[in-house]
């Protein structure tokens, strides 16, 4: 399981957002974020990097 730190998520909005990005390169991928600590946890077969780029692609920036 990946741990991301994410920036910018204020809303359920958001998770949906950060989700479908995910999904759209892995559409097995699981994913759970948590507004109050901004990070989401993902259980897919990208690698960190993929998917911290696409996530800040879809406008939530990941601290590294």
């Amino acid at each position: 399981m990946l741990t991301l730190k994410v920036s910018g998520m204020t809303c359920g909005g958001c998770i949906n957002a950060v989700t479908r990005a995910i999904q759209s390169q892995d559409p097995q991928a699981k994913v759970e974020a948590d507004l109050a600590t901004q990070t989401v946890n993902l259980e897919t077969s990208l690698s960190a990097a993929q998917a911290g780029q696409i996530i800040t692609d879809a406008g939530f920036p990941v601290a590294n």
